[in-house]
Protein backbone atom coordinates (compact mmCIF):
# COMPACT_ATOMS: atom_id res chain seq x y z
CA UNK A 1 0.00 0.00 0.00
CA UNK A 2 1.24 3.48 -0.86
CA UNK A 3 2.42 5.76 1.91
CA UNK A 4 0.82 9.17 2.40
CA UNK A 5 3.16 12.17 2.11
CA UNK A 6 2.75 15.84 2.90
CA UNK A 7 3.07 18.19 -0.04
CA UNK A 8 6.35 20.16 0.05
CA UNK A 9 6.65 23.83 -0.84
CA UNK A 10 8.70 23.35 -4.02
CA UNK A 11 6.20 20.95 -5.57
CA UNK A 12 2.90 22.12 -4.14
CA UNK A 13 2.10 23.69 -7.49
CA UNK A 14 2.33 20.31 -9.17
CA UNK A 15 -1.02 19.28 -7.74
CA UNK A 16 -2.82 22.49 -8.66
CA UNK A 17 -4.99 22.08 -11.70
CA UNK A 18 -3.90 18.52 -12.26
CA UNK A 19 -6.22 17.35 -14.99
CA UNK A 20 -5.21 13.76 -15.39
CA UNK A 21 -2.71 11.21 -14.23
CA UNK A 22 0.01 10.29 -16.69
CA UNK A 23 2.67 7.59 -16.82
CA UNK A 24 6.28 8.75 -16.94
CA UNK A 25 8.98 6.40 -18.11
CA UNK A 26 12.50 6.93 -16.73
CA UNK A 27 15.60 5.10 -17.96
CA UNK A 28 18.98 5.28 -16.25
CA UNK A 29 22.14 3.51 -15.12
CA UNK A 30 21.05 2.70 -11.55
CA UNK A 31 20.59 -0.95 -10.64
CA UNK A 32 19.91 -2.43 -7.18
CA UNK A 33 20.13 -1.01 -4.54
CA UNK A 34 20.04 2.45 -6.15
CA UNK A 35 17.01 1.47 -8.22
CA UNK A 36 15.00 0.77 -5.05
CA UNK A 37 15.99 4.13 -3.58
CA UNK A 38 15.00 6.15 -6.64
CA UNK A 39 11.72 4.22 -6.72
CA UNK A 40 11.05 5.35 -3.16
CA UNK A 41 11.67 8.94 -4.22
CA UNK A 42 9.32 8.53 -7.16
CA UNK A 43 6.68 7.19 -4.75
CA UNK A 44 6.58 10.63 -3.15
CA UNK A 45 6.10 12.27 -6.54
CA UNK A 46 3.32 9.84 -7.40
CA UNK A 47 1.52 10.53 -4.14
CA UNK A 48 1.65 14.25 -4.76
CA UNK A 49 0.61 14.34 -8.39
CA UNK A 50 -1.33 11.18 -9.22
CA UNK A 51 1.16 10.37 -11.98
CA UNK A 52 2.91 7.02 -12.10
CA UNK A 53 6.62 6.60 -12.72
CA UNK A 54 8.16 3.52 -14.27
CA UNK A 55 11.93 3.33 -13.82
CA UNK A 56 14.17 0.88 -15.69
CA UNK A 57 17.92 0.64 -15.03
CA UNK A 58 20.55 -0.91 -17.27
CA UNK A 59 24.31 -1.41 -17.21
CA UNK A 60 24.16 -0.76 -20.96
CA UNK A 61 22.39 2.56 -20.56
CA UNK A 62 24.79 4.58 -22.72
CA UNK A 63 24.27 2.35 -25.74
CA UNK A 64 20.57 1.59 -25.26
CA UNK A 65 19.35 5.16 -24.77
CA UNK A 66 20.81 6.12 -28.14
CA UNK A 67 19.24 3.10 -29.83
CA UNK A 68 15.84 3.93 -28.29
CA UNK A 69 16.06 7.59 -29.34
CA UNK A 70 16.98 6.68 -32.90
CA UNK A 71 14.05 4.24 -33.01
CA UNK A 72 11.61 6.88 -31.75
CA UNK A 73 10.95 4.94 -28.54
CA UNK A 74 12.88 7.02 -26.04
CA UNK A 75 11.75 7.17 -22.39
CA UNK A 76 10.24 10.40 -21.13
CA UNK A 77 13.32 11.04 -19.00
CA UNK A 78 16.86 9.67 -19.21
CA UNK A 79 19.34 9.79 -16.32
CA UNK A 80 22.79 10.40 -17.77
CA UNK A 81 25.87 9.39 -15.76
CA UNK A 82 27.94 12.11 -17.46
CA UNK A 83 27.26 15.20 -19.57
CA UNK A 84 29.14 14.11 -22.70
CA UNK A 85 26.48 11.72 -23.98
CA UNK A 86 23.69 14.17 -23.10
CA UNK A 87 25.49 16.86 -25.10
CA UNK A 88 25.80 14.55 -28.10
CA UNK A 89 22.10 13.67 -27.96
CA UNK A 90 21.08 17.32 -27.59
CA UNK A 91 23.04 18.16 -30.75
CA UNK A 92 21.13 15.42 -32.58
CA UNK A 93 17.78 16.81 -31.47
CA UNK A 94 17.02 13.99 -29.04
CA UNK A 95 16.67 16.16 -25.90
CA UNK A 96 14.00 18.70 -24.97
CA UNK A 97 15.08 21.92 -23.22
CA UNK A 98 13.98 22.27 -19.61
CA UNK A 99 11.70 25.14 -18.68
CA UNK A 100 13.59 28.46 -18.34
CA UNK A 101 12.79 28.74 -14.65
CA UNK A 102 14.78 25.55 -13.93
CA UNK A 103 18.10 27.20 -14.81
CA UNK A 104 17.20 30.22 -12.68
CA UNK A 105 16.31 27.97 -9.78
CA UNK A 106 19.58 26.05 -10.07
CA UNK A 107 21.60 29.30 -10.06
CA UNK A 108 19.93 30.39 -6.86
CA UNK A 109 19.65 27.11 -4.97
CA UNK A 110 22.69 24.99 -5.88
CA UNK A 111 26.11 25.83 -4.44
CA UNK A 112 28.25 27.07 -7.35
CA UNK A 113 24.93 27.21 -9.19
CA UNK A 114 26.20 28.64 -12.46
CA UNK A 115 28.58 25.68 -12.74
CA UNK A 116 25.62 23.28 -12.66
CA UNK A 117 23.69 25.29 -15.24
CA UNK A 118 26.72 25.31 -17.52
CA UNK A 119 27.24 21.55 -17.11
CA UNK A 120 23.62 20.95 -18.11
CA UNK A 121 23.62 23.35 -21.09
CA UNK A 122 24.43 22.16 -24.62
CA UNK A 123 23.97 23.15 -28.24
CA UNK A 124 20.75 21.92 -29.80
CA UNK A 125 20.34 20.69 -33.38
CA UNK A 126 20.27 24.31 -34.60
CA UNK A 127 23.47 25.18 -32.75
CA UNK A 128 21.79 27.27 -30.04
CA UNK A 129 22.85 26.65 -26.44
CA UNK A 130 19.97 25.63 -24.19
CA UNK A 131 19.58 24.20 -20.68
CA UNK A 132 18.82 20.48 -20.96
CA UNK A 133 20.00 18.80 -17.74
CA UNK A 134 19.10 18.92 -14.04
CA UNK A 135 21.81 17.35 -11.86
CA UNK A 136 20.75 14.99 -9.08
CA UNK A 137 23.26 12.93 -7.04
CA UNK A 138 26.88 14.06 -7.13
CA UNK A 139 30.26 12.43 -6.44
CA UNK A 140 33.15 14.30 -4.84
CA UNK A 141 36.81 13.85 -5.83
CA UNK A 142 38.66 16.74 -4.16
CA UNK A 143 39.47 14.87 -0.95
CA UNK A 144 42.59 13.96 1.02
CA UNK A 145 42.35 10.93 3.32
CA UNK A 146 44.41 10.53 6.48
CA UNK A 147 44.56 8.77 9.86
CA UNK A 148 43.55 11.15 12.67
CA UNK A 149 45.60 9.08 15.13
CA UNK A 150 48.73 9.40 13.01
CA UNK A 151 48.26 13.15 12.63
CA UNK A 152 47.69 13.56 16.36
CA UNK A 153 50.72 11.46 17.29
CA UNK A 154 52.94 13.50 14.99
CA UNK A 155 51.41 16.85 15.90
CA UNK A 156 50.30 17.66 12.35
CA UNK A 157 47.45 20.09 11.63
CA UNK A 158 44.90 19.85 8.82
CA UNK A 159 45.99 22.24 6.04
CA UNK A 160 43.43 24.72 4.74
CA UNK A 161 45.38 26.09 1.75
CA UNK A 162 47.58 24.52 -0.91
CA UNK A 163 50.49 26.48 0.51
CA UNK A 164 49.90 24.79 3.87
CA UNK A 165 49.51 21.37 2.24
CA UNK A 166 52.86 21.73 0.51
CA UNK A 167 54.46 22.95 3.74
CA UNK A 168 53.04 19.94 5.57
CA UNK A 169 54.39 17.64 2.85
CA UNK A 170 57.85 19.16 3.33
CA UNK A 171 57.56 18.94 7.11
CA UNK A 172 56.63 15.25 7.09
CA UNK A 173 59.56 14.49 4.78
CA UNK A 174 61.90 16.53 7.00
CA UNK A 175 60.71 14.45 9.95
CA UNK A 176 61.97 11.36 8.14
CA UNK A 177 58.48 10.14 7.25
CA UNK A 178 56.69 9.73 3.91
CA UNK A 179 53.87 12.22 3.23
CA UNK A 180 51.92 10.51 0.42
CA UNK A 181 50.70 7.19 -0.91
CA UNK A 182 49.95 7.43 -4.64
CA UNK A 183 49.06 4.56 -6.95
CA UNK A 184 48.08 4.73 -10.63
CA UNK A 185 47.69 1.02 -11.28
CA UNK A 186 44.30 -0.13 -12.54
CA UNK A 187 44.83 -2.90 -15.07
CA UNK A 188 43.98 -1.70 -18.57
CA UNK A 189 42.90 1.64 -17.05
CA UNK A 190 46.25 2.32 -15.38
CA UNK A 191 46.92 6.04 -15.16
CA UNK A 192 43.43 7.36 -14.47
CA UNK A 193 44.11 8.41 -10.83
CA UNK A 194 46.74 10.85 -12.10
CA UNK A 195 44.20 12.50 -14.42
CA UNK A 196 42.11 13.36 -11.34
CA UNK A 197 45.17 14.95 -9.73
CA UNK A 198 45.83 17.02 -12.84
CA UNK A 199 42.21 18.12 -13.14
CA UNK A 200 42.18 19.21 -9.50
CA UNK A 201 45.42 21.10 -10.08
CA UNK A 202 44.02 22.79 -13.20
CA UNK A 203 41.19 24.16 -11.07
CA UNK A 204 43.72 25.46 -8.51
CA UNK A 205 46.15 27.09 -10.95
CA UNK A 206 43.91 28.27 -13.82
CA UNK A 207 40.45 29.76 -14.21
CA UNK A 208 37.33 27.61 -14.65
CA UNK A 209 37.08 29.03 -18.18
CA UNK A 210 40.58 27.75 -18.98
CA UNK A 211 39.60 24.34 -17.61
CA UNK A 212 36.57 24.29 -19.92
CA UNK A 213 38.68 25.31 -22.92
CA UNK A 214 41.12 22.51 -22.13
CA UNK A 215 38.40 19.87 -21.85
CA UNK A 216 36.94 20.97 -25.23
CA UNK A 217 40.43 21.24 -26.81
CA UNK A 218 39.86 24.92 -27.49
CA UNK A 219 43.37 25.30 -26.12
CA UNK A 220 45.87 22.57 -27.00
CA UNK A 221 46.75 19.87 -24.51
CA UNK A 222 50.30 21.23 -24.42
CA UNK A 223 49.15 24.72 -23.46
CA UNK A 224 51.29 26.22 -20.66
CA UNK A 225 48.29 26.09 -18.27
CA UNK A 226 48.04 22.31 -18.70
CA UNK A 227 51.78 21.82 -18.38
CA UNK A 228 51.70 23.82 -15.15
CA UNK A 229 48.93 21.63 -13.71
CA UNK A 230 50.80 18.43 -14.60
CA UNK A 231 53.99 19.73 -13.03
CA UNK A 232 52.02 20.64 -9.90
CA UNK A 233 51.05 16.96 -9.71
CA UNK A 234 54.68 16.11 -10.32
CA UNK A 235 55.73 18.22 -7.32
CA UNK A 236 54.07 15.54 -5.18
CA UNK A 237 54.41 12.40 -7.29
CA UNK A 238 57.91 12.69 -8.77
CA UNK A 239 59.78 13.31 -5.51
CA UNK A 240 61.19 10.12 -3.98
CA UNK A 241 61.00 11.62 -0.50
CA UNK A 242 57.32 12.43 -0.82
CA UNK A 243 55.85 9.12 -2.06
CA UNK A 244 55.74 5.68 -0.46
CA UNK A 245 58.08 3.39 -2.37
CA UNK A 246 59.62 6.36 -4.20
CA UNK A 247 58.48 8.00 -7.42
CA UNK A 248 59.26 4.87 -9.39
CA UNK A 249 56.55 2.95 -7.55
CA UNK A 250 53.72 5.38 -8.35
CA UNK A 251 52.78 3.92 -11.74
CA UNK A 252 53.06 0.29 -10.63
CA UNK A 253 51.17 0.54 -7.33
CA UNK A 254 47.50 -0.43 -7.70
CA UNK A 255 45.20 2.42 -6.72
CA UNK A 256 43.17 0.00 -4.60
CA UNK A 257 46.24 -0.92 -2.56
CA UNK A 258 47.81 2.52 -2.27
CA UNK A 259 45.72 3.88 0.65
CA UNK A 260 46.52 0.89 2.85
CA UNK A 261 49.82 2.49 3.82
CA UNK A 262 47.87 4.95 5.96
CA UNK A 263 47.01 2.12 8.33
CA UNK A 264 50.35 0.34 8.64
CA UNK A 265 52.33 0.47 11.91
CA UNK A 266 54.38 2.56 11.54
CA UNK A 267 52.51 4.31 8.72
CA UNK A 268 53.96 4.08 5.23
CA UNK A 269 52.39 7.45 4.46
CA UNK A 270 50.25 10.14 6.04
CA UNK A 271 47.98 11.29 3.19
CA UNK A 272 46.17 9.89 0.17
CA UNK A 273 44.26 11.99 -2.38
CA UNK A 274 41.28 10.09 -3.75
CA UNK A 275 37.54 10.35 -4.32
CA UNK A 276 34.71 9.59 -1.92
CA UNK A 277 34.56 5.91 -2.93
CA UNK A 278 38.03 4.92 -1.66
CA UNK A 279 36.98 3.67 1.82
CA UNK A 280 35.72 0.55 0.03
CA UNK A 281 39.40 -0.39 -0.31
CA UNK A 282 40.49 0.41 3.23
CA UNK A 283 41.44 -2.57 5.43
CA UNK A 284 38.48 -4.51 6.73
CA UNK A 285 37.08 -3.02 9.92
CA UNK A 286 38.30 0.53 9.22
CA UNK A 287 35.82 3.04 10.63
CA UNK A 288 35.63 6.31 8.71
CA UNK A 289 35.51 9.17 11.19
CA UNK A 290 37.66 7.26 13.66
CA UNK A 291 40.41 5.23 11.97
CA UNK A 292 40.33 7.36 8.82
CA UNK A 293 39.02 10.78 7.94
CA UNK A 294 39.28 13.31 5.12
CA UNK A 295 39.72 16.98 4.40
CA UNK A 296 39.19 19.20 1.37
CA UNK A 297 42.03 19.15 -1.17
CA UNK A 298 42.70 22.86 -0.72
CA UNK A 299 43.13 25.74 -3.14
CA UNK A 300 45.97 28.24 -3.27
CA UNK A 301 45.29 31.26 -1.09
CA UNK A 302 47.46 33.44 -3.32
CA UNK A 303 45.70 32.62 -6.60
CA UNK A 304 42.22 33.89 -5.66
CA UNK A 305 40.38 31.09 -7.48
CA UNK A 306 37.88 30.44 -4.71
CA UNK A 307 37.18 26.90 -3.50
CA UNK A 308 36.89 24.70 -6.60
CA UNK A 309 35.65 21.13 -6.39
CA UNK A 310 36.15 18.31 -8.87
CA UNK A 311 33.60 15.54 -9.14
CA UNK A 312 31.00 13.78 -11.21
CA UNK A 313 27.26 13.27 -11.09
CA UNK A 314 24.08 12.20 -12.82
CA UNK A 315 21.66 14.47 -14.64
CA UNK A 316 18.02 14.14 -15.55
CA UNK A 317 17.08 15.17 -19.10
CA UNK A 318 13.84 14.93 -21.06
CA UNK A 319 14.07 12.61 -24.06
CA UNK A 320 10.33 12.27 -24.80
CA UNK A 321 8.51 15.42 -23.67
CA UNK A 322 5.28 15.58 -21.70
CA UNK A 323 3.85 17.95 -19.13
CA UNK A 324 4.27 15.25 -16.51
CA UNK A 325 7.96 14.86 -17.38
CA UNK A 326 8.50 18.57 -16.73
CA UNK A 327 6.66 18.17 -13.43
CA UNK A 328 9.07 15.43 -12.40
CA UNK A 329 12.01 17.72 -13.14
CA UNK A 330 10.34 20.39 -10.97
CA UNK A 331 9.91 17.83 -8.19
CA UNK A 332 13.70 17.33 -8.05
CA UNK A 333 13.95 20.89 -6.72
CA UNK A 334 12.23 19.83 -3.50
CA UNK A 335 14.68 19.14 -0.65
CA UNK A 336 12.78 15.98 0.28
CA UNK A 337 13.68 14.37 -3.05
CA UNK A 338 17.32 14.71 -2.00
CA UNK A 339 16.88 13.98 1.69
CA UNK A 340 15.33 10.56 1.09
CA UNK A 341 18.52 9.37 -0.61
CA UNK A 342 20.73 11.30 1.84
CA UNK A 343 19.26 9.22 4.64
CA UNK A 344 20.24 5.99 2.82
CA UNK A 345 23.88 6.92 2.24
CA UNK A 346 25.87 7.15 -0.98
CA UNK A 347 24.35 10.47 -1.99
CA UNK A 348 25.70 14.02 -2.13
CA UNK A 349 23.88 17.11 -3.35
CA UNK A 350 24.70 20.76 -4.09
CA UNK A 351 21.16 21.75 -2.97
CA UNK A 352 21.62 24.50 -0.35
CA UNK A 353 18.13 23.96 1.06
CA UNK A 354 18.52 20.39 2.33
CA UNK A 355 18.52 19.50 6.02
CA UNK A 356 22.04 18.17 6.62
CA UNK A 357 20.85 16.34 9.74
CA UNK A 358 19.10 13.90 7.39
CA UNK A 359 22.40 12.39 6.29
CA UNK A 360 22.89 8.77 7.27
CA UNK A 361 26.25 9.51 8.90
CA UNK A 362 28.83 12.20 9.62
CA UNK A 363 30.93 11.08 6.65
CA UNK A 364 28.27 11.96 4.12
CA UNK A 365 27.46 15.16 5.97
CA UNK A 366 31.11 16.24 6.01
CA UNK A 367 31.56 15.56 2.31
CA UNK A 368 28.40 17.44 1.49
CA UNK A 369 29.58 20.44 3.49
CA UNK A 370 32.68 20.53 1.24
CA UNK A 371 30.40 20.40 -1.79
CA UNK A 372 28.21 23.19 -0.44
CA UNK A 373 31.30 25.29 0.21
CA UNK A 374 32.41 25.10 -3.42
CA UNK A 375 32.55 28.27 -5.46
CA UNK A 376 33.17 26.29 -8.65
CA UNK A 377 32.25 22.73 -9.57
CA UNK A 378 33.72 21.02 -12.57
CA UNK A 379 33.05 17.55 -13.92
CA UNK A 380 35.90 15.07 -14.27
CA UNK A 381 37.64 16.40 -17.37
CA UNK A 382 38.86 13.08 -18.77
CA UNK A 383 35.27 11.80 -18.76
CA UNK A 384 34.28 14.70 -21.01
CA UNK A 385 37.09 14.21 -23.53
CA UNK A 386 36.90 11.77 -26.47
CA UNK A 387 37.43 8.22 -25.28
CA UNK A 388 40.69 7.85 -27.17
CA UNK A 389 42.10 10.76 -25.18
CA UNK A 390 40.32 10.83 -21.81
CA UNK A 391 40.39 7.06 -21.44
CA UNK A 392 43.46 6.50 -23.57
CA UNK A 393 46.39 8.79 -24.27
CA UNK A 394 45.78 10.93 -21.16
CA UNK A 395 46.03 7.81 -18.97
CA UNK A 396 49.15 6.46 -20.65
CA UNK A 397 50.68 9.94 -20.80
CA UNK A 398 50.45 10.28 -17.04
CA UNK A 399 52.20 6.95 -16.62
CA UNK A 400 54.96 8.18 -18.93
CA UNK A 401 55.20 11.43 -16.97
CA UNK A 402 55.58 9.72 -13.60
CA UNK A 403 58.20 7.54 -15.29
CA UNK A 404 60.33 10.57 -16.08
CA UNK A 405 59.16 12.04 -19.39
CA UNK A 406 58.71 15.80 -19.47
CA UNK A 407 55.27 17.37 -19.24
CA UNK A 408 55.95 19.10 -22.57
CA UNK A 409 56.66 15.82 -24.39
CA UNK A 410 53.73 14.02 -22.77
CA UNK A 411 51.18 16.73 -23.50
CA UNK A 412 52.40 17.12 -27.10
CA UNK A 413 51.84 13.40 -27.66
CA UNK A 414 48.37 13.60 -26.13
CA UNK A 415 47.48 16.54 -28.38
CA UNK A 416 48.68 14.57 -31.41
CA UNK A 417 46.36 11.72 -30.41
CA UNK A 418 43.46 14.19 -30.17
CA UNK A 419 44.29 15.67 -33.58
CA UNK A 420 44.24 12.17 -35.06
CA UNK A 421 40.60 11.79 -34.01
CA UNK A 422 39.47 14.88 -35.92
Amino acid sequence: MKKTYLIGVATAALCAGQASADEITVFGPWLSPEAEIIAEIFDVFEARTGHTVSYVGSDSFEQQVVVDAEAGSAPNIAVFPQPGLASDMAARGFLTPLKPEVAEWVKENYAAGQSWVDLGSYKDAAGATQHFGMFFRVDLKSLVWYSPENFEDAGYEIPTTMEELKALTEQIAADGETPWCIGLGSGAATGWPATDWVEDMMLRTASPETYDQWVRNEIPFNDPAVITAIEEFGWFARNDAYVAGGAGAVATTDFRDSPKGLFDTPPQCYMHRQASFIPAFFPEGTVVGEDADFFYFPAYAEKDLGSPVLGAGTLFAITNPSDAAHELIAFLQDPEAHEIWMSKGGFLTPHKGVDLSKFANDTGRGMNEILLGATTFRFDGSDLMPGGVGAGSFWTGMVDYTGGKSAEDVTTAIQQSWDALK
